[in-house]
């Protein structure tokens, strides 16, 4: 709260943060307006039939839009083809060298990066609107409960319907720029916040209000927020946790400077891979399920997804989840991190950890070093991810809960990040105010000894 009343006091500042929420608003009302070709009311009605949250693929897009998708808006698509487009691009450096190339050659080759995220994200905003927009029409969005939400289902129409929703997602991405130029904090890290938030709060109210008033239950209200809010403190500590290894740079001459002679610590984060693991696994999951919608319900391997799959609180559900996001911790960081890099940099700099040879043996201690934290993370990730599921079969909720792993992860880890950069502009603005005043105190002074001289 100080760091906000601060950063209100300061007029730039002040400025930033309006605007910021200017472009929120803006992106909360664009959700609102449906893509034209669709039949508004017919879609109130089917949302109005579903119960629940889907966990399956359409359910998070359904969350990082805001319930924008489900509503077939302009904004349906949301943020997901452009964290799909980055997480593709980041794992694309690992097969393509050129890729891995623009990452080392700094920020120039970081800019050529998001140039092609960039284009992969409208490739993939095409596919996901066709997807969505087919997947309406056959009714399968709303688990065949209407199909008649595109009366006109002609291929032209629906290319209309394809390029409008493309130029939301265009939109979407040129706004969370502006936010990451001119605002605070990261701009799609931002508005993935508030597209949880838009939904997450009448969800939790809807616990302990109920649909009309009176099938709620205030009991498991307060458990729920007690529980959540107990979370929320639990991953943000867990989340600011370093493991800090201490490096030491040797003293060297160049020119007729001297250089290095300086301690400093390597930070490793417990939860190298952040929220992508969780991800990842509800994702690779929900595909399943999203193909058995388009199946005959008599089919064997039908019931058994629907079974097993369909339902988060099944024996198989859970072990496969579990089992996923290990696979990906592991797996994405070691592609974000690499300790044979971060020791060839170390070595050219004249780096070492105390104990350490420089080269090989550092990259075996990192790589030690880092399977030690993933155990824990995976751990972590693991606990986080499945207490929604704990607590609907512990307060037998019929309905799913509006948060769940991945919605707590990304509460904490944006809420986290923009204090963070609200609080160092805070302080550059204090420290630029006190050095004005310190050079118009110095000029003062100046000015009257010339006088007096004179």
């Amino acid at each position: 709260m100080r760091t906000l009343i601060q950063a209100l006091k300061t007029k730039e500042l002040r400025k930033k943060i309006l605007f910021v929420l200017f472009i929120i608003i803006i992106y909360r009302i664009g959700s609102f307006i449906p893509t034209p070709g669709v039949d508004e009311k017919v879609v109130q009605e089917c949302v109005n039939t579903l119960s629940g949250s889907q966990e399956n693929f359409i359910g998070l897009v359904n969350l990082f839009s805001g319930g924008a998708m489900l509503q077939l808006s302009i904004f349906a698509l949301g943020v997901m083809p452009y964290i799909t487009a980055s997480i593709v691009v980041q794992l694309l450096r690992v097969v393509i060298p050129r890729f891995e190339a623009l990452h080392k050659e700094g920020q120039s080759g970081e800019a050529k990066l998001t140039q092609y995220t960039r284009y992969l994200t409208i490739g993939l905003a095409v596919l996901q609107s066709t997807t969505i927009l087919v997947t309406a029409r056959s009714g399968a969005l709303f688990n065949y409960q209407c199909s008649q939400v595109i009366p006109d289902g002609s291929v032209g129409n629906l290319i209309v319907m394809v390029l409008i929703m493309t130029g939301g997602t265009g939109l979407i991405m040129w706004m969370a720029e502006l936010i990451t130029d001119k605002g605070i904090g990261q701009g799609m890290s931002v508005l993935i916040f508030m597209s949880i938030c838009s939904g997450f709060l009448p969800q939790l109210w809807e616990i302990g209000w109920g649909t009309n008033g009176t099938d709620g239950d205030w009991g498991k209200f307060a458990i729920v927020v007690a529980v959540l809010l107990v979370i929320l403190v639990f991953v943000d500590y867990v989340e600011l946790c370093q493991r800090r290894i201490p490096v030491q740079y040797t003293r060297r001459m160049i020119g007729r400077k001297m250089y290095g002679g300086s301690s400093t610590y390597l930070p490793l984060k417990i939860n190298m891979s952040g929220v992508i693991p969780p991800i990842f696994a509800s994702s690779i999951l929900a595909i399943p399920t999203l193909i058995a919608q388009f199946g005959n319900s008599d089919q064997s391997w039908v019931k058994w997804i629907n079974t097993n799959l369909a339902d988060t609180t099944s024996v198989w559900y859970i072990a496969l989840y579990a089992l996923m996001i290990v696979f990906f911790c592991f797996f994405y960081t070691s592609i974000t991190f690499n300790p044979d890099e971060t020791a060839d940099n170390m070595k050219n700099y004249g780096g070492f950890i105390p104990g350490i040879r420089a080269g090989s043996a550092t990259s075996r201690y990192l790589s030690y070093v880092m399977n030690r934290l993933n155990t824990v993370g995976a751990v972590y990730l693991l606990f986080v991810a499945l207490i929604p599921t704990v607590l609907i079969m512990a307060l037998g909720l019929n309905t799913q809960l509006p948060f769940g792993g991945t919605t707590i992860l990304i509460i904490a880890g944006v809420g986290l990040d923009t204090l963070r950069q609200a609080k160092a502009q805070t302080e550059q603005f204090q420290y630029a105010g006190f050095l004005f005043e310190d050079s118009a105190e110095a000029v003062n002074k100046n000015n009257e000894k010339n006088s007096k001289h004179r």
